[in-house]
C-alpha cells in the first residue's frame, strides 16, 4: 500500500526559502517518475515540479528558476526546494507519481505573506 508523507512547510515571508520533503511507502521508489504538486484555496491542484528515476527534472514557467525538485532513492525521499518565495506561492504541497496515480498525501502547507 503506497503512502505519502509530505513535511517541511511553514509560514515564510516573500523571498524566503523553504525545503519540504516527501517520504514514500510501500513502493519500489527508484524506478518511479515523482513530481510535486499545490493547491491553493479554491483552486485546482496543479503541477509544479517532475524528475525521473534517473534525475532529469522538468517545471512550469510560475517556478522555473526558484523551485528545484531532487531525490535520495536510498531514502524514497523527494524534496523539493523553494527560493525566492511570493506570497502566490501559498497552498498546500503534495507529492505523487508523475501523473498522480497514487493515493495522496495529507500535505504540507506553505504560506508565504508578502
Amino acid at each position: 500500500q503506497v503512502q505519502l508523507v509530505e513535511s517541511g512547510g511553514g509560514s515564510v515571508q516573500a523571498g524566503g526559502s523553504l525545503r519540504l520533503s516527501c517520504a514514500a511507502h510501500g513502493i519500489i521508489f527508484g524506478v518511479v517518475s515523482m513530481g510535486w504538486y499545490r493547491q491553493a484555496p479554491g483552486k485546482q491542484r496543479e503541477w509544479v515540479a517532475a524528475i525521473t528515476s534517473y534525475g532529469s527534472t522538468n517545471y512550469p514557467d510560475s517556478v522555473k528558476g526558484r523551485f528545484t525538485i531532487s531525490r535520495d532513492n536510498g531514502k524514497n525521499t523527494v524534496y523539493l526546494q523553494m527560493n525566492s518565495l511570493k506570497p502566490e506561492d501559498t497552498a498546500v504541497y503534495y507529492c505523487n507519481q508523475l501523473g498522480g496515480g497514487w493515493p495522496w498525501g495529507q500535505g504540507t502547507q506553505v504560506t508565504v505573506s508578502s
